[in-house]
């Protein structure tokens, strides 16, 4: 056999790569490019909690405004996503360090430590939320 011929061969025999329509990430992948974005926009949340401390600091009517911001519907919203936000990030910094330990690294355990991460992220959220309205009184 020619070299060109077992060149040929070899590339027949190779799989295709999976495109995306065919292919499913697994939920390990799925966390894990949702625990970057998150601590991304961790960021973003960050600046809204330091610009809510610098208005309570400034005087009563810039603390009635930026209040008013997230007291909308649109201020609700994304205060429910930046809290769901920090809360799936730090499950996910959780499930890293149990990693880090040597346990759940096998595929099936793997697999089942990411779905837990979440669900314990919206119920955890939600838990904040329904707790926060009933101190508040609303």
């Amino acid at each position: 056999m020619s070299k060109s011929q077992a060149t040929q061969a070899t590339s027949r025999a190779r799989p295709l790569s999976p495109h995306l329509t065919v292919y499913r990430p697994p939920i390990t992948m799925t966390t894990s490019i949702l625990h970057r974005i998150t601590g991304g926009a961790l960021y973003f949340g960050t600046l809204l909690v330091a610009w809510w401390l610098i208005a309570a600091a400034t005087s009563q009517e810039y603390f009635d405004f930026v209040s008013g911001i997230y007291g909308s519907w649109f201020g609700q919203l994304v205060l429910l996503g930046y809290t769901w936000a920090l809360v799936f990030h730090m499950m996910g910094g959780i499930r890293h360090l149990v990693w880090d330990t040597g346990v759940g690294l096998e595929k099936h355990t793997a697999s089942k430590i990411a779905w837990a991460t979440v669900v314990a992220s919206v119920v955890v959220t939600a838990l904040v939320w329904i707790v926060g309205y009933m101190v508040r009184g609303a």
